[in-house]
């Protein structure tokens, strides 16, 4: 008697993509703009598992906000806890369960530029929840919150976007 084979895929690349956003949390990144603005990976990541696991990649997001929710040191720079997700970036973090979901069912059409679709609407929706929790969280205007929580990630999400959409294309 076999297994399912599509489930235990399912299964392996949740607990392989879960783990790679920890990772990416713990890789820091200082850009020597101001203000200083620290970039990490965990994007990159999620944006990889919506190309290569589809609508699934919901699964791996998840998960990793569950371990660190359970106090385990996956968020950035090895932080846990409820706290983070109530913190001024913690709106980020949770952007990140509509923006895998969202990513990953437009991976799975296939019109022409669905794949580029799927990682510039991801990105959207990060800094939507993060502007909107950065900027309730602390009281700062709305614009002063993009200004501070989105215009200096742009050009390193557009980066990470491209090595996203590169790695998918050798790996699937």
């Amino acid at each position: 008697m076999y297994g399912n084979i599509e489930y235990a895929k399912i299964l392996t690349r949740t607990a392989t993509f879960a783990a790679l956003i920890s990772i990416g949390g713990w890789v820091s990144i200082v850009v020597p703009i101001l203000p200083l603005v620290p970039f990490t990976l965990q994007t990159l990541f999620l944006l990889l598992a919506a190309l290569v696991m589809k609508r699934y990649a919901v699964l791996p997001a998840v998960l990793y906000i569950l371990l660190g929710v359970c106090n385990l040191p996956v968020f950035h720079n090895g932080t846990a806890g409820l706290g983070v997700l109530l913190g001024p970036t913690g709106g980020y973090i949770i952007g990140f369960v509509p923006a895998a979901l969202i990513a990953g069912l437009l991976c799975e059409k296939t019109f022409r530029h669905a794949e580029i679709t799927g990682i510039i609407s991801a990105s959207i929706i990060i800094w939507i929840f993060g502007t909107a929790w950065l900027s309730l969280s602390t009281g700062m205007p709305f614009t002063a919150a993009v200004i501070v929580g989105v215009l200096p990630f742009i050009p390193g999400d557009i980066l990470k976007g491209v090595a996203a959409l590169a790695i998918a294309r050798r790996v699937t």
